[in-house]
């Protein structure tokens, strides 16, 4: 009942109970931070779920669950949409402890033999807990299988990252919830690192582009992505908006620039790289 409520509300309020999908002149949306958790999948069933991207005109998105089977219900509701990556939480709780969990390998282990994915994470790491074991298993496993590593950490943890590993591609999320200028040093410092823009309402103060994101954004034309950050079932309500929002905002930008950052980094780091990966 609490599932069918849930869901039929989401549904009324995106239009999804009729009417015609988004725009197809609206700007494509590579959207490189979903998540589609057990509490989701639980009250929004797959199908539901996948009907929320399209109608955002998000073409293509990056998904990662707690635990893995909604991303892969998901991706096998709709293929051509849903890129995979593996978190290595298996439920909410593993978030605070997974680095000292030597359990959270075998499962990554496991779930690596069984399915494909673009990248592991999105994970959270910070400072000098990126040289525990665990985390070092997981940046050997990320190379092993060609994966990128979707890292919800500090500048510190970033660098640590790359010194185990420095041929690694790291995903950064948030963009690390670092100042623009920070964001551009770490750029300009690994050729291998991208960033993703989830929860970055401060590129946009009074509706306008900061001029510190424009600078980073125009020196950095391909190192960009958007992303909503579906952490809680709620957050599948402002999917939609965050993309218009996203729109908005890109719409001050060059037209290559914008397109870049809207769909064309993500399609060509994320969506290419799980193509190569499928091949056999």
């Amino acid at each position: 009942m609490v599932r069918t409520a849930f869901a039929v509300v989401l549904l009324a309020m995106l239009g999804l109970l009729g009417g015609p999908a988004a725009g197809a002149a609206e700007l494509p949306i590579f959207d490189a931070h979903i998540h589609y958790s057990h509490d989701a999948w639980a009250v929004l069933p797959p199908g539901e779920a996948v009907a929320v991207l399209r109608k955002a005109g998000v073409r293509r998105a990056l998904v990662s669950s707690s635990d893995d089977d909604g991303t892969q219900k998901l991706h096998a509701e709709a293929p051509d949409l849903i890129v995979p990556e593996l978190r290595p939480y298996r439920t909410r709780g593993d978030v605070g402890g997974w680095l000292r969990d030597d359990s959270i390998v075998a499962h990554v282990e496991e779930r690596l033999r069984k399915y494909r994915y673009v990248a592991i994470g999105e994970f959270h790491v910070y400072g000098a807990d990126a040289e525990l074991p665990v985390m070092r298993r997981i940046v050997q496993l990320a190379k092993q299988y060609g994966l990128m590593l979707h890292a919800h950490a500090d500048a510190d943890a970033v660098e640590r990252l790359f010194r185990q590993d420095p041929q690694a591609r790291i995903l950064w999320a948030h963009a690390g919830f670092e100042a623009p200028s920070r964001v551009r040093e770490m750029l300009r410092a690994h050729a291998n690192l991208w960033a993703d823009l989830a929860f970055r309402t401060d590129h946009a103060p009074g509706g306008r582009l900061a001029p510190e994101w424009r600078e980073a954004f125009t020196e950095f034309p391909d190192r960009f992505m958007v992303g909503t950050d579906t952490f809680v079932p709620e957050r599948w309500f402002y999917v939609p908006e965050h993309a218009k929002w996203s729109r908005g905002w890109l719409a001050e930008l060059p037209a290559d620039l914008a397109e870049g950052i809207a769909f064309g980094n993500g399609e060509r780091v994320i969506g290419g790289a799980f193509a190569r990966q499928r091949q056999p």
